[in-house]
């Protein structure tokens, strides 16, 4: 009987949570009269936030987000952020940066954030917080060269190994040297050298951690990368079950790119290896792979109401060793593996993701659909199949509209799980 009762609670909220859907895409066609100021209303804006003395920038998004996960109360929260930054003029080849970054519920916090203690519901992982998001002073003298050192963004490659996890209010960030150079052709080079990373949830994790990434663009074709990831985590508090777990030597090989394959077609393609194995004070003995491919096909149909047309299928693989799972603890997880975030972190068996993703811009909306089916990569084990959905609209260069939907359907792993999200952004 409780089961039944859970199925029919759950039947309810998927009609509620088409009804929302439905609503948000309403108000992503309708024109969008209360977020499209007028073009001279911007332009003031942006002339007032700019000039000789330097540059203010001003980034506010309010979000509503409803979880319901099996064996948790159902979570509600309308956390809303700031971020106030200023950015100086050059002088002599350096340029500083300073933003605070700050998040907050409204109206709802029945939710988890992780720091709240309300372990009761599911997660919403946007804690009430203020905090220093980035502070760095740059020199870019040195032709084709920019040296940069402080609190900052690192963003490599798609970001699934190293990235901002933007989706979260709170964005992850890095107390680290960075180098940049592209002074041969189409070869860039990025280096970094990192010691702090501040999490999603305002934490601060040490690490002495070198990291590569290499660049090579072929016109026409798309671009080769090759990578090296060093992470010794100092804090054994902070890096993972067990202490140093998350230590480890990451090497691989990325391409990705398009080409036309007839007028209006384009073909999508993506190849990436990658082998993990323990480093530094890891008590682990493993050897794990990653692969991921990706093939599609675009239609940009510029003069069509119906714009952008893509169809890919993908297959990603995190392996696993002794025990031991591949992971990527300093990337954007939120954009693999499904959005109802069961994956963040790899299951011990290893996680193999067959998806499909269809998107489009439909009328000035843009719509991607999406669908996985997971197993485990070691004792084949059905992890479970996700759909998710999202429609984002653009008004002009500064407001953003979005509503997403991710729904996990569990079998052999963790529990059922719908999230809906609905969210304006307002960037200058």
């Amino acid at each position: 009987m409780k089961k039944c009762a859970t199925k029919s609670y759950r039947t309810s909220w998927a009609v509620t949570g088409s009804l929302l859907f439905g609503t948000a895409l309403a108000l992503l066609t309708s024109g969008g009269v209360a977020l499209a100021a007028e073009a001279t209303t911007n332009e003031r804006i942006e002339d007032a936030l700019q000039g000789d003395w330097g540059q203010i920038k001003l980034n506010l998004r309010y979000r509503f987000e409803h979880v319901e996960q099996d064996g948790l109360k159902t979570a509600n929260g309308d956390p809303i952020r700031l971020r106030l930054g200023y950015l100086t003029p050059k002088l002599a080849g350096f340029q500083a940066f300073a933003e605070f970054e700050g998040n907050t519920p409204l109206f709802m916090d029945d939710y988890n954030s992780k720091l709240n203690g309300k372990t009761e519901y599911a997660v919403i992982a946007d804690p009430s917080k203020g905090e220093l998001n980035q502070g760095w002073l740059s020199f870019d003298t040195i032709p084709d060269t920019m040296l940069k050192g402080g609190r900052q963004k690192i963003l490599y490659d798609n970001q699934r190994f190293v990235g901002a996890v933007g989706w979260r209010q709170l964005e992850q960030t890095f107390d680290a040297v960075t180098l940049l150079n592209k002074s041969i052709g189409n070869f860039s080079a990025n280096a970094a050298y990192i010691w702090n990373v501040r999490t999603i949830t305002s934490q601060d994790v040490n690490m002495s951690s070198p990291l590569v990434n290499l660049k090579y663009t072929f016109p026409d074709i798309g671009s080769l990368s090759g990578y090296g990831y060093w992470l010794d985590y100092d804090d054994p508090d902070n890096s993972g079950s067990p202490p140093y777990g998350l230590s480890s030597q990451t090497l691989g090989l990325r391409f990705n790119g398009s080409a036309a394959v007839a007028d209006n077609l384009k073909l999508l393609y993506t190849a990436e290896y990658a082998n993990q194995v323990d480093y530094q004070d890891n008590p682990g003995d493993f050897s794990a792979d990653y692969y991921h491919l990706i093939g599609g096909l675009l239609a940009p149909n510029k003069d069509s109401m119906l714009t952008n047309i893509s169809a890919k299928v993908a297959y990603e693989v995190q392996g696993t060793d002794n025990g031991v799972s591949f992971k990527t603890p300093l990337g954007t997880n939120h954009g693999f593996g499904g959005w109802a975030d069961q994956f963040l972190t790899t299951p011990a068996d290893g996680l193999r993701d067959l998806y499909g993703i269809l998107s489009s811009n439909i009328a000035g909306v843009k719509v991607d659909l999406i669908y996985h089916s997971f197993q485990a990569d070691e004792g084949g084990s059905d992890y479970g199949t996700e759909f998710d959905a999202m429609l984002t609209k653009k008004f002009g260069k500064h407001y953003t509209l979005q509503a997403a939907y991710a729904n996990y359907n569990a079998d052999e792993y963790k529990t059922d799980t719908e999230k809906f999200w609905l969210q304006i952004t307002m960037a200058f």
